[in-house]
This record gives structure tokens, C-alpha cells and sequence, in this order.
């Protein structure tokens, strides 16, 4: 007989919760939190009603939001208050353009501080690392619509393939990129065009004393742009002409022939007659590391302009990468996008990535 047997036949233990040990259940001395307080609840709040901003700018850890009270874009209703990342984002980064949700201290008064809670799902997103073999990447900005790349036509003298990698990452990034000549007035920038003569880009040229206003506000205006471009080239006395800020300017060095970093941190300025252009810090390298190496190719076809019709009649950005290169060495590109195409071949075997223009 096993001894958990009922031996009577009367089922005494059924109705109690532990049987014949019930009685010693009050004895059981319960401690006390030692902290005091409520344990924290594994639910966390949704924020659903929380307000919405979009990040401006960066600065050690505090970030610059837009927040807008009320619809339409009433300037009245605008504020740029001050936030800290809440620490249930954990790693995750917060960029500018990114658009945020917010609790906390929203009046933007002084002193206040409100805290980010959550972040937006990302539309566009412009990275890049240290060099081509590094993996980790820098997330520069968010939400993005256009590149603008700013080199200048002399002093700095213009790198063809410093470009290639600025458009290499806006093609990565979904951006469409738009190529402006600074200092046009120092040296005629033809010749350095006519590389890029097989690639469909916008261009606006500028003088040193003269802004093409009317130029810049037809392909600025509306849309959220991010500037890319060299140290020295004129970046940041661009961004003060149309937007009216003041944000530092620098000089060339006369015997290195390279410019000296004036920005900082990336900082989002509202266009005079509308849409948002963000100043970057000026970079002498942009690795391409985070970029995959299946895209340089298909970015490069969707964006080449043929001087002649595809013999299948097939075009250019629906082939394969092998065919891509046996066109383009054929001549469908003409001379300079066999020039552009080996630049690209280049980047991508520097990246590590298999060159499909090889057997």
C-alpha cells in the first residue's frame, strides 16, 4: 500500500489547499522588500499619447526636437525644446532626422528636459564608416529625401573618387544625390564634370561671390536635404547664404591643400522659403564598409544615361551584374562610364566583395 493511499476512505485533505500541513501555512513569516518599494512591473507604458518632434540636432548625449503643437505647419505652434534618451531605448540611436516621441518636460522653457521614449520606423538612412573594412557603422542622418554633395572646383582641387563613394552611400541610402560646384569663379569645373556625364545628377554650380539662390531653392525646397562634402569646400558658407545662420567657416591650409573641420555635429537649419537642409561635419574619407557590395552595381545602372539603345533592348538596370560590366566595357555608356564603372569595380573589390567583372 503506497502511503499516500487514502486508508479510511474518507478523503479529508481535498477541500484544504496542503492537507494536514495547512496549519503551519500561517506560521511562514513573510519578509519585506528591503527597498521599500513596489517591485517594478515587467509591463511597460505604449506612449501611444505621447508627443511627436523631430530631432535637429545632436550635442553629447542632448538632442535638439522640433515639437509642433496643433496641425499645419503654424510657426507659432513650433518650439525646439531639450531631450536625453530614455534608457529603455537602450542601445539604440538616435540621429538627426529621426522622428521621436516624447514625455517629460515638453514646454521648451529654460532648464526644462524631456526624455525620448521611442523612435520612429526610418524612411531613409545615411551611414558610413571609418574605412572600407571596418563593419561598425556611423549613422550620420535619418529620413533624409536628396543628398546634396558640395565639392569645390579649386582649392581643394576636386577627387573623382571621393564622390564616387558620396554616391555610392546615397544610392545605398535611397537618396537621390545632387552634385553642386563651389568656387566655379577659381577654375572652370567642365572638364571635372564631364566624368560624371554618363550618370543622370542634377548639378547647380556657385561663385564664390555669387549664390544661385534661385538654383538652390528649386532643388531644396519641400524636401529634407543632408550635405556631404570635403573639408574646405564651402559647405557651411552655402548653408549660412540660403538659411541665414552662422555657422562656422574655415580656410584651406596653403601647404596641405586640405580644409580644417568647422563642424561639429550635424544640425538640421530650415531653407528660407521652405524645407530643411542638415549641415554635417566636413570628412576627408567615407568608408563604405556597411554598404552592400550588390548594390554599387544596380545603383550604378539605375542612374547611367546610355548613348545608345541596348542591343536586347533590355535596359541597363534590369541586368545582371556580369552583364552590366560586358555592356558598359562595350561602350553603352560611352567613355566616361567606363571610367565610372571601373571606379565602382574598384570600391567594391576594396570593400571585400567579389568584382563580377572577373572570371
Amino acid at each position: 500500500m503506497s502511503w499516500w493511499d487514502d486508508v479510511d476512505g474518507d478523503d479529508t485533505d481535498e477541500d484544504e489547499p496542503y492537507g494536514q500541513y495547512g496549519q503551519y501555512e500561517s506560521k511562514v513569516r513573510i519578509r519585506p522588500n528591503p527597498k521599500g518599494n513596489r517591485p517594478r512591473t515587467k509591463v511597460r507604458p505604449t506612449h501611444d499619447d505621447a508627443p511627436v518632434g523631430w530631432v535637429t540636432n545632436v550635442d553629447r548625449g542632448r538632442f535638439g526636437v522640433l515639437v509642433t503643437e496643433g496641425a499645419g505647419s503654424d510657426a507659432a505652434g513650433e518650439r525646439v525644446i531639450t531631450a536625453t534618451k530614455a534608457r529603455e531605448l537602450g542601445k539604440k540611436s538616435v540621429v538627426t532626422g529621426d522622428h521621436v516621441s516624447l514625455v517629460g518636460d515638453v514646454s521648451g522653457d529654460p532648464g526644462s528636459l524631456a526624455r525620448i521614449v521611442r523612435v520612429a520606423e526610418r524612411s531613409t538612412l545615411l551611414r558610413r564608416s571609418a574605412d572600407d573594412t571596418d563593419e561598425v557603422e556611423r549613422v550620420i542622418v535619418a529620413n533624409a529625401d536628396q543628398m546634396l554633395v558640395v565639392v569645390a572646383a579649386a582649392d581643394p582641387e576636386p577627387r573623382t573618387r571621393l564622390i564616387d563613394r558620396y554616391l555610392v552611400a546615397a544610392f545605398d541610402a535611397g537618396l537621390d544625390p545632387v552634385l553642386c560646384i563651389t568656387k566655379t569663379d577659381l577654375a572652370d569645373p567642365t572638364d571635372f564634370l564631364a566624368h560624371f556625364a554618363c550618370l543622370d545628377l542634377r548639378i547647380v554650380t556657385s561663385r564664390s561671390d555669387d549664390v544661385p539662390f534661385d538654383a538652390l531653392h528649386e532643388v531644396l525646397d519641400g524636401k529634407v536635404t543632408v550635405t556631404v562634402g570635403h573639408s574646405g569646400v564651402g559647405k557651411s558658407t552655402l548653408v549660412n547664404a540660403i538659411t541665414g545662420s552662422t555657422r562656422a567657416t574655415g580656410v584651406v591650409n596653403a601647404v596641405t591643400g586640405r580644409g580644417r573641420h568647422t563642424s561639429s555635429s550635424s544640425i538640421a537649419l530650415r531653407v528660407r522659403d521652405g524645407g530643411w537642409i542638415i549641415d554635417t561635419p566636413g570628412v576627408r574619407s567615407f568608408g563604405l564598409g556597411h554598404v552592400e557590395p550588390a548594390n554599387v552595381f544596380r545603383a550604378f545602372a539605375a542612374h547611367a544615361v546610355p548613348v545608345r539603345e541596348p542591343a536586347d533592348g533590355i535596359p541597363l538596370d534590369q541586368a545582371h551584374d556580369w552583364e552590366i560590366v560586358d555592356r558598359v566595357q562595350d561602350g553603352e555608356l560611352g567613355p566616361t562610364g567606363v571610367e565610372r564603372l571601373d571606379s565602382f569595380r574598384a570600391l567594391l573589390t576594396g570593400m571585400g566583395g567579389e568584382d563580377p567583372g572577373t572570371d
